[in-house]
């Protein structure tokens, strides 16, 4: 028996049980569809977080205190004095700005009776520069409000439409911070989210400012320095002058450092990783509805088995092998689940884009992405399916005597 011969053979026989065909070939299309749309799910994700993370900039080093890979006893603090060491040109070459932040979460912002929690961030004006701030409106901070230690606020998209239920037309109105009254001198540009929560849920103040009356902190500490680096290319490079100038600032001659350098990449890379492995747990989940798909397949191949005893009899004795047996109800078998798997692509890439739009109308920038090879691994691992499942009752059929089977009732 040729390959196309075992095809039209199977086709003929599927084509017989229209409804019972239908059906099993709908788990199938179930299983794949949720494995298509899954993994579309999940690399959109991934795709979207690492890109909000990269356009953040991929010259910039961000330093944390303590570390996070070794144990070590009382880390020293962050200062502003590392920040100005870091800016050394003599220092650190490679080194073009350092931006000092110190942060507080969930601080309540007030407007006309409406609130808002968001995070505060204390900045200096070279804030704008390293992480390449746009506003829509108003003026960014500067020197002056550094000096004067000024009631100024920047606000964020997010923050500016709860209090404000628009985002232009804001600049000149005061706001309170933690009951204290703040003008608004500008509102950011939108950034979305980020690995740190939405970048558009923020109130920026001058660094002085948020020290000495809002965001207490001791000896001139800071909670993270952001670092630009000349260029892509010199990051490495710069991330060993600054550890250089922390250890030796920090006094640190043997023994870990007690602070923490990540760069762009290892953002990318670690949030990459987690948006990993929560992808193949959302496909080994819909694969579970698969595997239900495929004992359907066995189940019913079993039932044809059995309803077509006689019919096989009779080809075993007109001549039929064992093996034209076996590969008949393989083919069969493999047919229903090869024909599910390519309707099961297509709803599954309808159920991606449907989760697209929805997440478009919330404003949500996510776009699911399929690539070629989720459809070639659903197509193949449901053609698989089939021939495993397909299997059992394939060999039981061409185990069959031809005596008994023409004698079956």
């Amino acid at each position: 028996m040729t390959l196309l011969q075992a095809i039209l053979e199977a086709l003929e026989s599927l084509s017989a049980n229209k409804l019972r065909s239908g059906l099993t070939i709908l788990g199938i299309v179930i299983g794949v569809a949720a494995v298509i749309a899954m993994l579309g799910v999940g690399q959109g994700a991934q795709d979207t977080i690492t890109g909000t993370i990269s356009g953040i900039g991929t010259n910039l080093l961000f330093i944390f205190r303590g570390n996070i890979n070794e144990d070590v006893r009382n880390p020293q603090i962050l200062t502003v004095g590392d920040a100005q060491a870091i800016n050394d040109v003599f220092l650190a070459p490679s080194v073009v700005a350092v931006a000092p932040v110190v942060q507080a979460n969930n601080r309540e912002m007030t407007y006309s009776g409406k609130r808002r929690l968001a995070q505060l961030n204390g900045i200096t004006p070279d804030y704008q520069r390293v992480r390449n701030y746009n506003l829509t409106e108003g003026n960014f901070i500067n020197d002056e409000h550094m000096l004067g230690q000024a009631s100024v606020a920047l606000l964020g998209p997010e923050v500016a439409k709860a209090l404000f239920d628009r985002t232009e037309g804001i600049a000149g109105e005061t706001i309170r911070i933690d009951g204290q009254p703040f003008r608004v001198i500008g509102i950011l540009e939108s950034k979305g989210g980020g690995s740190f929560g939405s970048q558009d849920n923020v109130v920026m103040i001058p660094f002085t400012t948020a020290t000495s009356r809002l965001i207490r902190r001791t000896r001139d500490q800071v909670d993270l320095l952001i670092v630009q680096a000349a260029s892509p290319d010199v990051v490495k490079q710069a991330s060993e002058e600054v550890r250089q100038i922390l250890r030796n600032r920090h006094r640190i001659i043997i023994g870990p450092d007690d602070f923490t350098i990540f760069t762009q990449e290892d953002f990318i890379q670690t949030a990459a990783t987690i948006t990993g492995v929560f992808t193949i747990f959302l496909g080994g989940i819909a694969g579970i509805s698969l595997l239900v798909g495929g004992i359907g397949i066995m189940n019913i191949m079993l039932v044809s088995v059995t309803e077509r005893t006689r019919e096989i009899g009779l080809r075993k004795a007109l001549g039929a092998r064992r093996r034209d047996i076996l590969i008949q109800f393989l083919t069969e078998s493999s047919l229903l689940s090869f024909i599910g798997g390519l309707i099961g692509i297509g709803f599954g890439w309808l159920i991606a884009y449907i989760v697209g739009r929805i997440a478009e109308a919330n404003n949500t920038p996510f776009s699911p992405a399929i690539g070629i090879d989720a459809i070639l691994l659903a197509t193949l691992f449901s053609t698989a399916v089939g021939l495993f499942f397909g299997l059992y009752p394939a060999n039981r059929a061409a185990g069959l005597e031809p005596v008994e089977a023409l004698r079956y009732e």
